[in-house]
């Protein structure tokens, strides 16, 4: 487990902001958590074009544990706009900061790795820039114009900020016409003031609202973490409160606790509840659930992109 003092690249640490918090009790994974190490040529084959091109990615600086596998597909997800978050949320390992100035080459160096890695799918989030007047939307219309001009074949996923108080920032965006847009409320309600405390609970779900009024033809995604404390009538209740937004594509995964000053895990939940969770999503009307213990908001995602056009397919021509 990496500790709140490990630096990004070596100049400063990752959370300055949790180093005074006490230790929270790190429970032993479950067999069903664990998974393999990185290390297969295609992985190292990506590791070095994501180098080259001098690109962050989230599922380095998340520690996510599926990257051996995506990278072992070349499924990389790049995050932009440096890597230092002005957010501090409880359970994210994206470093803390003040964030350096925008690279402005950086929408062509994205779209040139997504040529070189020959991506039929690609997802790209960002951190958090409450430091920008747009909030970065600007940044996210310059990445999706290059990777269209350079790979005019690719599905583009965004994953966003929340751009809380940047008028006309998700317009500006949902306008670029991404394939799919993405923001996780990442938990329930009760608990945004411990694990989310610079988000709004329904300024989040209000702005994946907002993406359909603007473009009905994009999919809408959000993600929650299981295991932070939240009951099983809450996970229910903002499922429904995400249908009432018109939310297509809902995944919900395991939370694993980064560092000891990290919110704890409350308590592994089952692949069997997971399971149960996507039963009664689908019911609810969802486009397209993933639920699972190692689910993540881009695991799979090139998948899930195909199954969800095919489910949209389906759902229309039952109504015509």
């Amino acid at each position: 487990m990496v500790t709140v003092l490990d630096t990004v690249k070596g100049e400063r640490p990752r959370h300055p902001e949790k180093a005074n918090r006490p230790d929270t009790p790190v429970l032993r994974k479950p067999k069903w958590i664990r998974v393999k190490a990185p290390g297969s040529p295609v992985y190292t084959e990506t590791k070095k074009i994501v180098r080259d091109h001098g690109l962050v990615t989230v599922c380095e600086e998340a520690g996510c544990p599926n990257i051996g596998e995506c990278w072992s597909k070349k499924h990389a997800t790049m995050m932009i706009m440096g890597e230092a978050c002005t957010r501090a949320c409880a359970f994210c390992n994206v470093a803390t900061g003040l964030p350096k100035p925008l690279d402005p080459e950086e929408p062509e160096n994205v779209a040139r790795a997504v040529e070189k890695l020959g991506l039929k799918h690609v997802v790209i989030t960002s951190v958090d820039r409450d430091d920008l007047a747009d909030g970065g939307a600007q940044h996210f219309v310059d990445v999706i114009g290059a990777i269209r001009a350079r790979a005019p074949g690719t599905t583009i996923e965004i994953l966003t900020p929340d751009f809380l108080r940047k008028e006309g920032a998700i317009e500006k965006v949902a306008e670029a016409k991404p394939d799919v847009f993405n923001h996780n409320l990442e938990t329930v309600p009760r608990l945004y003031p411990s694990i989310r405390p610079g988000a709004r609970y329904f300024h989040s779900l209000r702005l994946l609202q907002r993406v359909k009024e603007v473009d009905p033809t994009i999919f809408t995604k959000s993600g929650l973490m299981a295991g932070l404390g939240e009951s099983r009538e809450e996970i229910l209740q903002v499922m429904d409160d995400m249908r009432s937004a018109d939310i297509d594509f809902l995944t919900i995964g395991q939370y694993l606790q980064p560092t000891r000053k990290h919110a704890a895990v409350d308590r592994f939940v089952t692949p069997e509840e997971f399971a149960s969770y996507e039963r009664i999503a689908r019911t609810k009307g969802f486009l397209l659930v993933s639920s699972s213990p190692l689910t993540r908001s881009s695991y799979h995602a090139d998948e899930d992109f195909v199954r969800l056009r095919e489910a949209r397919e389906a759902s229309l021509s039952k109504q015509r």
